[in-house]
């Protein structure tokens, strides 16, 4: 059976800002985003990627047509092979009637009432219905799907599947949490054999969103909202929180079941409306990391606070020993190691497509499973990597070189050994290596295939990358990557053994916390990425070349791209943020470039 999943929608980016004023720095604060498109041939992951990697708008909401054509190429089908279409969301008519149930009854002047109504009436209507997706599949593909045929599969169900299937569709418990999905914003439950089981006194609505709060928080502090969480989290480090936690303490409240409210919920429409409110528990509004690092040191810890109350009652509820946990929320990994840690769980996972970039595979599996031709049919354990993305070979990198001649030179080495060798040499000293190779990976978080890499045992390599390379803010940290035989003897890893996908923060042992300064965040841990002779063979070459000739055992990864634009995906796309930053070399398949002078 062969199952496409797409994600994203023409007209939402519009619809948003026309009715909701999503616009600028909020454009991100709607549905949609992160567009993207995944193959599943006979229950196997053949391709996945990201519509912003190919058009190059960062987090696009947009339909994800260059995706699906990619997906078809790379698979050698058209969409007469395709057997069923899985879309990620379920807007359904029920569903329509409790957004505007919920509206009628809410506490609004009666004109804001009417008028939000409109609006959500027109985000039915034009972009989100079934009606709609339908038409917009047709009119950007130019091929009419069979309705019978797509699935809508509700959107927290497919996040639970994309960790299932990361998982090895091994039985899991599984908590989801993220900005909203229809009407919910969170739910708990379980998958056996393949079937869905919600806790449905567990679920949360949007009004109640954990997600939503922090991109308030988020928003509230001068970032983007639903993109740039991460950096509240690299700031929560600066601090700690304030004794009592105000959020905790007057506005998140905990309820038996592991349910939770806020004492005023929010205007889903509206993502400025608790500012008021931030400034009279945390004062006004100064742009100076004293003060935001004690606002997100406080968002940190009421999201902790939550999520352990909700997986205290999911751990009542369930006898299974596997935890997923999925959505955006989930990729907060400051929060994943001590929620972990504290829990009863034998294992807690987090999967390369937790945040939306991965529900276009979660909805592929859904659909494939719930089919009936998947009764009783034997499944086999699915290859799980997150190199899903298209490859370049050697013919498209010399054509992308010969473009730039005149600025780059560059030297081929087909000599595997020799090439680690040369490379490892550069990051002894103090430089900035760009590493291309192989397909490009699925996710937010650089994962070896188009990296940057740095030394780490420079304390100042840090400032240089972020100024000189990525053009961001100084306190954001970088992560390093670490042979998984290797992590136990540097970093105090607990009860994990291994972290491939950065979804977890661990203490840099005293004894190391000297030799990786420059990996080492400012309260002593690190966002640590494990790695495998078997999931990257040339990278674990390298650090183990690295390693040898400098006695320091990490290397220092980020995602290759700068701020505000997407990780790079052709050649082209290298070699342009190679010119257009201070990397020193690049390692694009096999060729080592260097910048011609002047």
């Amino acid at each position: 059976m062969i199952v496409l999943g797409c994600n994203g929608f023409t007209r939402v980016s519009d619809v948003f800002a026309e009715r909701f004023g999503a616009s600028g720095r909020d454009k991100h604060y709607l549905l949609g985003h992160d567009a993207g498109a995944a193959l599943l041939v006979d229950g196997e992951l053949v391709a996945a990627v990201e519509e912003e990697r190919l058009n190059r708008e960062k987090k696009t909401t947009d339909f994800p047509v260059r995706s699906i054509a990619w997906c078809l190429e790379h698979a050698g089908i058209e969409f007469s092979d395709i057997d069923l279409i899985a879309i990620p969301f379920d807007f359904s008519p029920e569903v329509l009637d409790q957004m505007l149930s919920g509206i009628a009854s809410a506490p609004m002047p009666p004109a804001a009432k009417l008028q939000l109504l409109g609006d959500i009436g027109a985000l039915y209507t034009d972009v989100v219905s079934h009606e709609a997706i339908l038409a917009d599949f047709a009119e950007r593909t130019g091929f009419t799907p069979d309705p019978d045929k797509v699935v809508f599969v509700p959107h927290h169900l497919a996040h639970a599947m994309t960790g299932y299937h990361a998982a090895g569709l091994q039985d899991s418990a599984f908590l989801i949490s993220d900005g909203r999905a229809e009407v919910l914003s969170t739910i708990t439950g379980e998958i056996r054999d393949g079937r869905i089981r919600v806790f449905e006194e567990s679920a949360i609505g949007a009004e109640y969103s954990m997600g939503l709060l922090f991109s308030a928080l988020t928003r509230f502090l001068g970032f983007v909202p639903n993109n740039d969480e991460y950096k509240v989290m690299g700031l929560s480090g600066y601090a700690d929180p304030p004794s009592p936690n105000p959020l905790l303490e007057h506005f998140v409240q905990l309820h038996d079941g592991g349910t939770y409210s806020f004492a005023r919920p929010l205007a889903t429409d509206d993502p400025w409306g608790l500012d008021p409110l931030f400034e009279e528990y945390f004062g006004p509004f100064r742009d100076d990391l004293a003060y935001r690092s004690r606002v997100a040191a406080a968002a940190q810890e009421m999201l902790t606070a939550v999520t352990r109350h909700q997986l205290r009652a999911l751990e009542a509820r369930t006898d299974l020993d596997r935890l997923l946990f999925e959505g955006g929320v989930a990729l907060n990994c400051l929060n994943n190691t001590p929620l972990f840690e504290s829990s009863r769980f034998d294992s807690m996972e987090v999967s390369f497509g937790a945040s939306d970039t991965g529900v276009t595979i979660g909805a592929a599996v859904h659909a494939w499973l719930s089919h009936p031709s998947a009764s009783g049919a034997p499944r086999p354990t699915p290859r799980v990597t997150p190199y899903l993305g298209p490859e370049y070979g050697d013919a498209a990198i010399e054509q992308a070189l010969a473009e730039f001649a005149g600025r780059v030179r560059w030297t081929r080495l087909d000599d595997e050994e020799e090439l680690v060798e040369r490379v490892a040499e550069l990051l002894t000293g103090k430089v900035v290596v760009g590493w291309y190779e192989g397909r490009l990976e699925h996710g937010p978080r650089a994962l070896g295939h188009r990296s940057i890499l740095a030394n780490p045992g420079f304390p100042d390599i840090k400032d240089v990358i972020n100024t000189r390379v990525k053009h961001r803010e100084p306190f954001r940290p970088f992560a390093p990557i670490v042979l998984e035989s290797d992590a136990p003897k540097i970093f105090e890893m607990g009860r994990k053994d291994r972290s491939p996908y950065m979804t977890f923060v661990f203490p840099v042992r005293p004894e190391f916390q000297d030799v990786i300064p420059g990996a080492t965040h400012v309260d002593g841990t690190s966002r640590v990425q494990t790695l495998t002779e078997e999931d990257t063979p040339r990278l674990a070459a390298l650090l183990r070349r690295f390693t040898a000739l400098t006695d320091v055992p990490c290397l220092l990864n980020t995602s290759f791209n700068v701020a505000g634009e997407p990780i790079v995906c052709t050649p082209v796309d290298a070699l342009r943020c190679f010119l257009g930053t201070e990397i020193d070399h690049l390692m694009l398949g096999n060729h080592l470039v260097s910048k011609t002078s002047g």
